[in-house]
């Protein structure tokens, strides 16, 4: 029988649940807690958000994403995820009849003040790490008529703004595709962190990069690509070669977390299973 399709709120409590379960290099995950973060608390919010990204397209993207952070607070004291509302929810938004790539633009073309600002109360409200201060735009100010502007302005050090700008390509040219290729030669869990490898090795994380500095941040890039040249999963010194990325990552008290990385392999998963591209049994 073909499987129900799963609701845009499933969709993205989902996609949150696989990316937290899968035992990427340097987060959390049902194997890793941080002193201050644990595997439940992510399992909690991906809970928590379903409500907000399946009325999305209702209510709108500000709106969708400020009920999500509320409701995530209510339940855990932490950020937990931030990034992966500002990614979910525009594509929870868009029509589940049109094309993630077509539709993403319209619904981002359309944002309001309105949209812009609660999407900066969402933020403030989330408290998220190594966020600093800058000259413009800064997240501490009034927000901007246009949330675009905003996004553009961080897009240089922030991978997440620079989804808003670029239409979500990476998310949707990459994240999405690396995720559905990985998921035919391998388990799902290895195509998860071999993806989120992937990012890595091409993209400094931009939550590395904000707390331990941009030099900081290449230098974990350029180890993620040595561990990808190291082999294949099911190959002993792939596996070596990440356990080894993995106890790199979370020294230092875990400051080298790679969140943002975490983020848009969510935001993929949400892609893949919005149009059903992932089916279950997911093992």
């Amino acid at each position: 029988m073909p499987h129900e399709r799963l609701s845009i709120g499933q969709c993205a409590t989902l996609a949150c649940l696989l990316e937290a379960t899968a035992p990427k290099v340097g987060n959390v995950h049902r194997g890793a807690d941080f002193e201050n973060l644990t595997f439940t608390d992510f399992v909690v919010s991906a809970v928590a958000i379903g409500p907000a990204m399946e009325s999305a397209k209702a209510i709108g993207i500000g709106p969708a994403i400020l009920e999500a952070i509320k409701a995530t607070r209510q339940l855990v004291t932490t950020n937990t995820n931030l990034g992966m509302v500002l990614l979910i929810a525009p594509l929870a938004a868009v029509p589940r009849d049109e094309p993630l790539a077509g539709g993403i633009r319209t619904v981002l073309r359309g944002l309001s003040p309105d949209d812009s600002r609660l999407v900066y109360e969402a933020i403030r409200l989330a408290q998220p790490g190594g966020m600093g201060k800058v000259d413009e735009m800064d997240i501490a100010a009034a927000a901007p008529v246009n949330l675009l502007v905003a996004m553009a302005a961080a897009a240089d050090r922030d991978l997440i703004a620079q989804q808003y700008v670029t239409d979500f390509d990476l998310v949707l040219s990459k994240v999405a595709p690396w995720l559905s290729d990985a998921a035919s030669r391998w388990s799902l869990v290895e195509a998860i962190i071999h993806t989120h490898l992937r990012l890595l090795a091409d993209h400094p994380d931009s939550l590395i990069a904000r707390k331990c500095g941009l030099e900081k941040a290449r230098e974990v890039s350029t180890f993620a690509a040595a561990v990808l040249a190291a082999g294949s999963p099911g190959e002993d010194s792939y596996h070596e070669a990440v356990a080894d990325l993995d106890f790199f990552l979370r020294s230092d008290g875990h400051r080298r977390n790679p969140g943002t990385a975490a983020d848009l392999i969510a935001a993929g998963l949400f892609a893949l299973l919005r149009d059903g591209k992932l089916q279950p049994p997911l093992r």
